[in-house]
């Protein structure tokens, strides 16, 4: 992997400005970046039917899956406002697994916070993913 974390966080943070979030005014954006060296990235899209509104990390990769991503995942990058740590929330980490079981993948999950950038595992976030094939 070319990508470091540096690198792939500003490319979370840039992504985080597009952030469409007037309910909240919590911006969240995600980069993935995969084996090839490419980075896709994602901000949060609300909605006034809160249900409906989509994680930056779910955007990053619907976007990776519509550009013809099937696997490849080797890291992930997440930040949100300066004064929150956050990590993938539990259907951004089903939907991550989901992209990284295609070729076997466990990610790093780098995300950032007021006390610096944590770094875990996929499987440590969601050590029991769902299967779909």
């Amino acid at each position: 992997m070319s990508t470091s974390p540096d690198e792939l966080m500003a490319a979370a943070r840039e992504a985080a400005e597009g952030a469409y979030a007037p309910y909240s005014k919590f911006h969240v954006g995600a980069a993935l970046a995969f084996a090839d060296g490419s980075v896709v990235s994602g901000a949060n899209v609300e909605n006034v039917s809160y249900g409906l509104s989509l994680c930056a990390e779910t955007a990053a990769a619907a976007k990776a899956m519509n550009e013809g991503r099937r696997g490849g995942l080797v890291a992930v990058a997440v930040c949100g406002p300066e004064t929150h740590a956050i990590t993938p929330c539990g259907r951004c980490r089903q939907v991550l697994a989901e992209l990284a079981m295609l070729d076997g993948s466990d990610p790093v999950v780098w995300c950032d916070g007021p006390d610096g950038v944590r770094e875990f595992r996929l499987s440590q976030l969601l050590p029991e993913a769902f299967g779909g094939l």
